[in-house]
């Protein structure tokens, strides 16, 4: 996060809040599997950024970015409505690859396993 406590604080509540909207209350079937990764808040609390990641190709990605910033005012106004903060802060969501990444690994690690000859005893 961007900041300090109190960013860091807000933030929490913002993802919370988006998370449960996400999952209850919007309805675009372009973000019904999206993973709420991280959030950074500015210290000002006026901006942030929320990284999201979901399984698939890059159209799947793009699909889903389209359906977040196309819920974006209405979630920036449940925000206001449900947290006790001055300012909105505005909303950026950003594709997050690190699961893609950590799944690529993983495969890369079950390979090098699998290629590695079995030990035997020498004795």
């Amino acid at each position: 996060m961007l900041g300090g406590r109190r960013s860091s604080r807000v933030g929490d509540q913002i993802m919370k809040v988006v998370a449960d909207l996400l999952l209850h209350k919007v309805r675009d079937p372009r973000v019904k599997n999206v993973t709420l990764t991280g959030i950074e808040v500015s210290k000002d609390l006026r901006h942030s950024r929320i990284f999201f990641s979901v399984l698939g190709n890059a159209k799947d990605i793009l699909k889903t970015q389209a359906g977040l910033d196309s819920a974006r005012g209405f979630i920036k106004k449940e925000i206001g409505h449900r947290l006790e903060i001055k300012y909105i802060p505005d909303i950026i969501f950003k594709y997050d690859p690190t699961l893609e990444k950590t799944e690529d690994l993983e495969k890369l690690f079950k390979k090098i396993n699998l290629d590695k000859p079995k030990s035997s005893d020498c004795g």
